[in-house]
């Protein structure tokens, strides 16, 4: 099974992971690593490469970041070079991301898969509601 890593900036590793846990229960092979204020981008390294070692036994890992570009995905890529394992890092995360590809890990297994589907899934979930008002009468004095 592909590992999934999940980081972001502030609290948006665990936020978006109590959301998955309680909309698709607990996922197997998943870890999280918040950026947060304390921590220096040398300590990112250190969580990541440890969440990392976590999921050494799974056939790739797939690291979803909050930015695209910031801290978490930039470092994500750094320390993902340097592994034995495929990881791809994908930005710009959100829920819906990652409750289909949590749950899609069981039966699909290809990585390059997986990320496309992440990318397509993700686009499909911004989604803009626009209130539409429409009349049924004529406007005039009502009588």
């Amino acid at each position: 099974m592909i590992g999934i890593l999940v980081t972001g900036h502030g609290h948006f590793a665990t936020g978006l992971t109590s959301s998955v846990n309680l909309i698709a229960g607990n996922p197997e092979h998943y870890e999280m690593v918040d950026f947060v204020q304390e921590y220096s981008v040398d300590d990112l390294t250190r969580e990541l490469n440890a969440a990392m070692d976590r999921l050494s036994d799974c056939d790739g890992i797939l690291v979803f970041a909050d930015l695209a570009g910031g801290s978490p995905f930039k470092t994500a890529v750094e320390v993902g070079m340097g592994r034995n394992q495929r990881v791809e890092v994908v930005g710009g995360t959100n829920l819906g991301m990652i409750i289909e590809l949590s749950m899609a890990r069981g039966f699909i297994t290809e990585m390059d898969d997986l990320v496309n589907m992440a990318v397509n899934t993700g686009k499909d979930q911004v989604v803009h509601f626009e209130m539409k008002v429409h009349k049924d009468e004529p406007e005039g004095d009502g009588i």
